[in-house]
C-alpha cells in the first residue's frame, strides 16, 4: 500500500513539474569534488566530527567518512559540509 501511495506522489510531483526531492521527502544531495557536500531536505545531524557526519533523512541515515569536516553553512533543511570526503554511505531505514 505503502507504495502504491509512494508512486502516486512521484506521479503527481512529475506532472506538476514539482520537486520531486521535497514530495517525496527525500533529501537532495550535491557533491562538489571531494572537498564539499550539499544535503537538502534533511532531517537533522547524528553525529558530527572532524572524522564521520551522520545526518537523518526521510530515506534513513546518510553516513559521511573522511578528514577535516567542518560545517560550512546550515538553515532550514539544508547543510553544507566542508572537508575531504572519502565515502559517503546511505544507510536506508526500514521503509527505505
Amino acid at each position: 500500500m505503502k507504495g502504491k501511495f509512494n508512486r502516486t506522489k512521484q506521479d503527481i510531483a512529475d506532472k506538476l513539474d514539482l520537486p520531486r526531492d521535497i514530495i517525496l521527502n527525500v533529501p537532495k544531495i550535491t557533491v562538489t569534488g571531494h572537498n564539499e557536500i550539499i544535503i537538502e531536505n534533511h532531517k537533522g545531524i547524528v553525529v558530527f566530527n572532524e572524522n564521520e557526519v551522520k545526518i537523518n533523512s526521510g530515506i534513513g541515515l546518510i553516513s559521511i567518512n573522511g578528514v577535516n569536516f567542518e560545517i560550512l553553512f546550515m538553515g532550514g533543511s539544508t547543510i553544507t559540509v566542508g572537508g575531504k570526503f572519502k565515502s559517503i554511505i546511505y544507510e536506508a531505514n526500514e521503509q527505505g
